[in-house]
């Protein structure tokens, strides 16, 4: 066998755990799990607030943001751009955010929050800082240091 070190054990029996579940340690089950987890924890949250997750999605990506084209925010809120579409018009009829013609380029339209919006997004941000902080406070110090520029890393090579 290729794969058996020189302790007799092959390299998938020295990564699993004592109950032999390969999920408890497979990286991608991990940040789906940890991001399923805390992030419900936040949604009912955005819930009461009367928005559904996408709203929030693209509420939280036009924040401190000076208007985005709707790829960009489809992109950025990891959603495709027909669903984005439909997000935006209905946000638009509850006057969340407005379509406005970019200055540099008529063709080009611009998503950006109204005044309504910008005073949610701001409250849900402040809120959703409380909650990651409220997270990242379970974890020692350097961990909780460390968690944020690794993940950045690795998406950054995907």
């Amino acid at each position: 066998m290729d794969n058996v070190q020189s302790d007799g054990m092959t390299k998938d029996q020295e990564t699993r755990p004592p109950d032999g579940r390969f999920v408890d340690t497979y990286l991608l089950y991990l940040l789906a799990a940890a991001s399923e987890k805390a992030s419900s924890q936040f949604h009912s949250h955005v819930r009461k607030a009367g928005l559904r997750v996408p709203e929030w999605r693209a509420l939280a990506c036009l924040y401190e943001n000076e208007g985005m084209m709707i790829t960009e925010l489809a992109e950025l809120s990891l959603m495709e751009q027909s669903r984005m579409t439909r997000i935006i018009d209905q946000m638009d009829q509850r006057k969340l955010v407005r379509r406005v013609s970019d200055g540099s380029d008529r063709r080009r339209v611009l998503v950006k929050l109204t005044k309504e919006g910008k005073t949610l997004a701001s409250r849900l941000v402040s809120d959703a800082r409380e909650h990651e902080e409220n997270l990242l406070s379970d974890l020692a110090d350097t961990d909780a240091a460390r968690i944020k520029p690794v993940l950045q890393v690795l998406l950054s090579r995907l």
